[in-house]
């Protein structure tokens, strides 16, 4: 073997720098051309013109244009207008719509209308409807009733797609384009659906010995001799294999991006540069397709507060909705691809609720700032009118059902964007984020396939995954730390803290790398239930956890569910706090520390949560899921103070961030809240003392 200089590896160590600082500049210098950072970000509304009179387009958008609306939205919904017939196109109506709005300079997002296909065609190949486990099918007359999984669906309506992207592709006044609306899972059992995945799964194993093997078929009798054998899985079924479902969601997910994909590379075909593609998503967290379209530039939330269902902080929270909602969706989406936008955020009072409360004053432009203090380059709402018909009669719109008069929500919106339009002009693009800020930042790590597998077999009704990975989350927003949710392949030497929350199947790759990341000085956190599963969802052949103790410091000889009656204790400098939902019993090794103990069991004194140094870093595991998120709050805590980094101590509803030079603060509680600012801080909007709904922006 050829002997290398330590000057070569130096040369290889330099461009591979060179390459991830281009990388990343390439990348914020596409978004950049897409949304000027001096901008700030840009607000945008729904409009149907295919639900207006066309004698009434005109002041519609012009009255959207002097509100201060930057963009509109066009085409979701409207596939039966677009083609009324089997490839016969009528682009008229929207071309008049696009030459209206380019006349008020409002620039406009163009949408894909595959939520929505015709009932032509679904009359005709009544084979694109999704069918349900229990044999009945969807049909014409709702929304998203036509299955990702149809074969004659995908390839049909990539042709009405080209159309749309040949007729509008080199319109300078679109922006972009939305592929589907709030995409979803399906969960299919149509033929088309079964032969695709038998499909899927061949490509996946290659043979049907080695799936055997990663089901485990040979429990209950379940070998199977050949692929064209297996079934769809029954998910209400019980017993059912849960290796299938697990794959059977894989499988879904995958159906989904890469149906979202397919429409992208049609559009890019013949679209200009300078218009982008991306999606909006509901905010289901255990659906992995979210984030796993690759020909999308970006991706985009939709999030709706107040609609009967949430929760807020005080008497009349459900006024303003659940204080992390939005800031997750901030995370969540932003670190996928770079940036983020809000597609449809709620503009007033909703329909579809169990309950349809009105929002609070002032609450509608506090998740405006809300959605913008994450890093948002946009926020657009549904809708501009307020429906007279259809499904979402009583839904609020930026104006009423006059269609001339502004909604509460529509005002708060028109002072939002006058403020947005005020902060522009205090822009720096020399600003930087504190360095006070940036040391406490934190990485939570997600994994969609973990959240599933633990969902199929959560082993106590106590348990809720996505409310477990909240506890961390609300710790480390309550320190004022910036957070990102981190993938698989993420760079963790990025994040001084990286948070692991359950991260139930792994492989040697993984513990390898989380391994390095505390040798190289990085503060790992790790919870219960992470690491007790391979990679196909088995226990390991070994002790619990075995192949985790190396990195945890410690032996994990069991773990235990308590009865919702009668909850545990776990001890934590001298403070109590309860649990019940989930327990790893601890035997750590002798350089490992406690840090809290259980207490009142048969296991009383023994450790529920450790520490210990690994290298240049530290590792602290977690054993215990608590009953409200303030056993892990307080080791949070712990484990920032042991390394001298500075927090805050924001109580619950006190949201803020910081981009652009900015700090932005809101709060969702029902106490005025006084938030200490630096000398010399300039404060732009609101003050110090934030009330109920208040904001305060500041420049530090």
């Amino acid at each position: 073997m050829k002997q290398r200089s330590p000057k070569h590896f130096f040369k290889k160590i330099l461009f591979t720098v060179f390459g991830l600082l281009l990388s990343l500049n390439l990348t914020a210098q596409k978004f950049d051309k897409f949304f000027p950072k001096k901008d700030l970000t840009t607000v945008g509304v729904y409009y149907y013109p295919e639900h207006w009179d066309p004698s009434q387009w005109d002041r519609d958008l012009k009255n959207i244009a002097a509100m201060g609306f930057e963009f509109t939205h066009f085409g979701e919904f409207a596939w039966a207008e677009l083609e009324p017939q089997e490839g016969v196109y009528d682009f008229k109506w929207l071309d008049k719509a696009v030459e209206i709005a380019t006349k008020y300079k409002l620039k406009i997002v163009m949408c894909t209308s595959t939520a929505t296909p015709p009932v032509w065609l679904v009359r005709k190949h009544p084979d694109i409807l999704a069918t349900y486990e229990d044999g009945t099918k969807t049909d014409h007359g709702s929304r998203q009733h036509a299955t990702f999984s149809s074969n004659y669906y995908r390839s049909y309506s990539m042709k009405m797609i080209e159309q749309l992207a040949k007729k509008y592709g080199q319109n300078k006044n679109i922006i972009g384009w939305q592929v589907d609306n709030e995409p979803s899972r399906f969960l299919d059992y149509g033929a088309d659906a079964q032969q695709r995945y038998r499909n899927w799964l061949k490509a996946k194993y290659k043979n049907i010995a080695t799936l055997n093997q990663a089901w485990g078929n040979n429990f209950w009798s379940g070998t199977y001799s050949d692929f064209t054998q297996i079934n769809i899985p029954l998910h209400k079924e019980w017993g059912m294999n849960l290796h299938s479902q697990l794959d059977h969601y894989r499988f879904a997910d995958e159906e989904t991006a890469t149906f979202l994909d397919e429409q992208a590379v049609t559009i890019r075909q013949f679209v200009s540069k300078d218009q982008w593609i991306t999606s909006n998503y509901r905010s289901n967290y255990n659906e992995s397709f979210v984030g796993m379209s690759k020909e999308l530039d970006f991706d985009c939330y939709t999030r709706y507060l107040v609609y009967g269902g949430s929760t807020g902080i005080g008497s009349k929270g459900y006024r303003l909705g659940d204080y992390t909602a939005i800031g997750m969706s901030n995370d969540f989406f932003r670190p996928l691809k770079g940036m983020y936008g809000c597609m449809e955020l709620q503009p007033g009072q909703v329909n579809w609720g169990s309950i349809n409360p009105q929002p609070l004053p002032g609450s509608v432009r506090m998740w405006l700032w809300h959605v913008f203090a994450g890093g948002s380059k946009f926020a657009c709402t549904y809708r501009y009118r307020s429906p007279l018909y259809g499904y979402e009669q009583f839904h609020y719109g930026i104006v009423g059902t006059d269609g001339v008069t502004p909604t509460p929500g529509g005002e708060e919106f028109k002072l939002f964007i006058k403020e947005i339009d005020t902060l522009r002009k205090k822009y720096d693009a020399k600003a930087t984020l504190p360095d006070y800020y940036l040391k406490r930042k934190t990485g939570i790590l997600f994994n969609g396939d973990n959240v599933m597998g633990i969902e199929l077999n959560k082993q106590t009704k106590e348990w809720n995954t996505i409310g477990h990975f909240l506890k961390y989350y609300k710790a480390v927003k309550s320190f004022g730390t910036p957070t990102d949710f981190v993938r698989d392949t993420t760079n963790f030497m990025n994040y001084p803290f990286l948070i692991v929350p359950a991260y139930q199947m792994i492989d040697q790759k993984m513990i390898d790398k989380l391994t390095l990341y505390a040798k190289n000085g990085g503060n790992l956190v790790l919870s219960c239930r992470s690491g007790i599963q391979n990679r196909q969802g088995h226990l390991w052949e070994a002790k619990f956890y075995e192949p985790m103790w190396n990195l945890i410091g410690s032996q994990i000889e069991s773990y235990d569910l308590l009865m919702p009656q009668s909850p545990g204790i776990i001890k934590l400098d001298n403070q109590e706090f309860g649990w019940t939902s989930w327990g790893d019993l601890l035997k750590p090794n002798k350089e490992t520390e406690i840090w809290a103990t259980y207490e009142g069991d048969f296991y009383a004194g023994t450790p529920a949560v450790i520490s210990h140094k690994l290298g240049k870093g530290t590792v602290t595991y977690i054993g215990v899921d608590s009953k409200n998120g303030d056993l892990e709050k307080q080791v949070l805590r712990k484990l920032y103070q042991k390394q001298n980094v500075a927090i805050e101590d924001y109580p619950e509803g006190i949201m803020v961030d910081y981009r652009d030079g900015f700090g932005i603060a809101v709060n969702y509680s029902d106490k005025v809240y006084n938030i200490n600012l630096p000398k010399n801080t300039k404060v732009f909007i609101g003050n110090p003392s934030i009330k109920t709904t208040g904001v305060l922006v500041w420049k530090y």
